[in-house]
């Protein structure tokens, strides 16, 4: 049988495209599945565009996330007919991944679809909402409650961002948005922030310790950002970092961890053990409002993915784009 996929090659140079591949292909696994919905995150973006080496095997099927029904298992948690939801564990890196129309993978990767979401939206959450689920119980778990102060969440219109708005404006908490999208207010206030910044207000160098501001901060930005963050956030503070949108560097000192206290918590989505992710997932099926989720949600076709990981690369995507396989 051939299926569509988004392969990504090598030789003789790089190249992306939407190909018929025959299924013997398909990768070792002991769960075979038929792809309904996928999406387009930072990573993808990254390894279709090859703006940096996320791939580590050639050639390669992209795409991290999936969601859909399993058509043949031999393990023992899943049969045929299954709703499943992947997220990382290097697919789209080491592994065949899910922009595709059937892909193979094990069955200790996968997560029950949630009832309360279609495969759509599941996609429309993937691992940018399900990592901003992660970052929202990292600071639940450090004591962080509504009420508490103000919750400053970085890039907040990309998938990230916006899921994490809109998450925690929905549980209570007083959400600060920074981007530097002045044209999204309207969009970001819609998701439930209580106010807009500059992101050019955290994005230059400045001092070590600065005026105390944030209970909390969710970061998907790193580098002089999540500096700055870190030296405005309150005395016993929490910073939940999960991105390195503007780079992988971390120009600070060690003043806001000794004089006052602040938790820098790291946030891994992709090698998370399954407990946790079915945890962020029920969650995410309790918490997140559907209606918000859907002002997110770009849709667009398998054939058209190539395209818009360059625009996001650019960006210019906002919310979550959902890519549909079917």
């Amino acid at each position: 049988m051939m299926f569509k996929a988004l392969m990504l090659e090598n030789a003789p140079a790089f190249s992306a495209s939407v190909q018929l591949v025959d299924e013997s292909r398909l990768p070792a696994g002991d769960v075979t599945v038929a792809v309904a919905y996928s999406t387009l995150n930072y990573k993808e973006g990254l390894a279709i565009t090859n703006k940096l080496p996320v791939v580590r095997q050639w050639p390669m099927v992209a795409g991290v996330d999936g969601a859909g029904t399993v058509l043949e298992s031999s393990h023992p948690d899943w049969k045929p007919g299954d709703g499943f939801v992947h997220n990382g564990w290097g697919v789209g890196e080491t592994h065949w991944g899910c922009l595709a129309e059937r892909a193979r993978l094990k069955g200790d990767w996968l997560v029950r679809l949630p009832t309360a979401f279609t495969a759509r939206q599941a996609m429309a959450i993937g691992t940018a909402g399900y990592t901003a689920m992660l970052c929202v119980l990292a600071l639940e778990d450090r004591g962080v409650k509504p009420g508490t102060g103000e919750v400053l969440v970085t890039g907040a219109t990309g998938g990230v961002g916006s899921v994490a708005v809109a998450l925690l404006s929905s549980l209570g908490y007083q959400v600060v948005a920074s981007t530097g999208k002045a044209s999204e207010e309207a969009y970001l206030r819609q998701l439930g922030a209580a106010a807009i910044i500059d992101r050019a207000e955290l994005a230059k160098p400045g001092k070590p310790m600065q005026k105390e501001r944030w209970a909390a901060v969710v970061d998907a930005v790193g580098s002089q950002t999540l500096a700055n963050a870190l030296a405005q956030t309150r005395y016993g503070g929490v910073v939940a970092a999960c991105g390195l949108a503007q780079g992988v560097d971390l120009p600070t000192t060690v003043h806001p961890f000794i004089l006052r206290g602040v938790s820098l918590m790291g946030v891994d989505s992709v090698m998370a053990p399954r407990s946790v992710r079915q945890r962020a997932w029920d969650r995410l099926a309790t918490d997140l409002d559907p209606t918000k989720l859907e002002g997110m949600i770009d849709e667009i076709t398998l054939d058209g993915a190539i395209a818009k990981a360059q625009a996001l690369m650019d960006g210019k995507v906002r919310g979550r784009v959902v890519v549909r396989i079917a």
